[in-house]
């Protein structure tokens, strides 16, 4: 790859939004409201706009290795606090994607150095899940529910903080776990109730 040819792509980018309105950047720098916040994987070929079919301005994104919410890490929280407290989004997704390099690697048993403290997290999530996911013969099999079930307890880690249980008491946001495909380009909504989610954990978690 040129870098000079991003160069020269965001030059045709700018042209057709200018050539459809005018004033598109004019009012795209005024500020952002968007409605969802979107948890997604570094991956390269997982883009959140373009797989959600979203504009700039429409979705407030955060993305790491495997689509994690350690309610330890900084950055996560940070994001959270401010799509919540300040942006007021409506939504919060968590999206995985089927075939996830970090989610392979944590199903193998190998020093990976630095990320070996991140690795754990999504080890952890196997040991949660342990019965089902060793019932599961099929590597691939395995592996693919492995990634469901790591967006659903990521899920949950956004609904253990402070920052959702005061935005869901003040206006009901809703989390979303969803799954892209790679192979099919479509997403899956793994339809977790959150509700149900939210009253089984606030017998502990429960911030008031």
């Amino acid at each position: 790859m040129k870098l000079q040819n991003i160069f020269d792509k965001n030059k045709e980018w700018v042209q057709s939004k200018l050539d459809i309105d005018e004033d598109y950047f004019k009012n795209l720098s005024k500020g952002q409201s968007p409605e969802i916040l979107y948890i997604g994987c570094s991956d390269s070929r997982v883009t959140a706009e373009e797989l959600m079919g979203v504009s700039p301005g429409d979705a407030f994104v955060h993305r790491n290795i495997a689509n994690m919410v350690p309610n330890t890490d900084l950055s996560a929280m940070s994001v959270i606090d401010y799509a919540l407290t300040h942006l007021k989004v409506k939504h919060v997704v968590v999206c995985g994607h089927y075939y996830c390099g970090g989610v392979k690697a944590a199903m193998q048993s190998a020093d990976l150095g630095i990320l070996n403290p991140w690795l754990r997290n999504i080890r952890d999530v196997y040991r949660i899940h342990r019965d089902e996911l060793n019932a599961i013969e099929n590597e691939d099999e395995r592996y693919n529910r492995l990634v469901e079930l790591n967006v659903q307890e990521q899920c949950v880690n956004v609904i253990k903080t402070s920052q959702y249980q005061k935005a869901f008491a003040d206006r009901q946001v809703v989390v979303h776990g969803w799954v892209f495909d790679i192979h099919s380009g479509k997403l899956i909504d793994l339809k977790i109730d959150f509700e149900d989610k939210l009253k089984d954990i606030q017998e502990i978690y429960r911030i008031s």
